[in-house]
């Protein structure tokens, strides 16, 4: 059996304090993960799965970090706040935010829902989260090169609303990096190709069956939620390239942004 996969070094991130955005399950779980196991206290933010979210904190507890488990709903400006007031309540401030939270797949939402999570909330989450931001803290988005690369190279038709909403949320984003950089907070966008085992790619393969094969054949390989989790969380740390992307597995398939 294969070691745990530990992307950070133990204790490296000891007295730092790490929220992950849709943490309870997925990416964002390993992200938070490793954060702890790096020795940073860590927000596990959900939406409607508190006993999964609280079963992670339990786990991550045992290594001696603290754990604060906060449910908010993204897209209620109010949820969002109330997030925060309790970050500050017990830390203080924040030093890690990464935006992984995600949808728009999802059935009986409203037709604007993929717009308004992917990139209305996610600026407002950011710019909620700023007083507790310093100089030094970073900010991580998470999305995919279906989306990052919509522009120039055509996705599956499922997918296609969900990519444009999440390029529309990068671009915002962006936007801001000028004003984060007078605050002395740094930015970088993590995009990866398709994920095997997380709920979009198992959305994408019930509406197009033989999908995810036909990009894992394309792509030589296809990263798995613990393997891009990693990926995440060292874009956390680590130097942060020149057009603040980190790509993450194969590009050649698609073409410039």
């Amino acid at each position: 059996m294969s070691e745990p996969l530990t992307p950070l070094a133990p204790g490296s991130l000891t007295g730092l304090t790490a929220l992950v955005t849709g943490s309870s399950r997925g990416i964002g779980a390993d992200t938070v993960r490793y954060f702890a196991q790096a020795g940073a206290n860590v927000v596990i933010n959900f939406r409607n799965k508190a006993p999964r979210a609280e079963k992670l904190a339990s786990e991550l507890r045992e290594l001696g970090v603290e754990a604060l488990v906060v449910g908010a709903d993204l897209t209620d400006p109010e949820s969002v706040q109330a997030m925060f007031d309790q970050v500050s309540q017990t830390f203080g401030g924040l030093d890690i935010l990464v935006l992984n939270a995600s949808g728009g797949m999802e059935s009986g939402m409203a037709e604007d829902y993929a717009l308004l999570l992917n990139r209305d909330a996610q600026v407002n989450v950011l710019e909620t989260s700023l007083p507790l931001l310093h100089e030094g803290s970073r900010v991580v988005f998470v999305t995919s090169h279906q989306a990052h690369f919509i522009r120039t190279t055509p996705t599956m038709p499922e997918y296609e609303p969900v990519a444009l909403s999440k390029r529309a949320g990068e671009d915002a984003l962006r936007e801001r990096i000028p004003a984060l950089t007078e605050r002395g907070v740094e930015f970088v966008v993590v995009s990866g190709d398709m994920i095997e085992g997380t709920i979009t790619a198992t959305l994408l393969e019930r509406a197009n069956p033989g999908a995810i094969a036909a990009r894992r054949e394309d792509a030589g390989k296809l990263y798995n939620v613990s393997e891009f989790a990693a990926e995440v969380a060292l874009a956390a740390v680590e130097p942060i390239p020149a057009d603040n992307t980190r790509l993450v597995g194969d590009t050649d398939s698609f073409g410039d942004e």
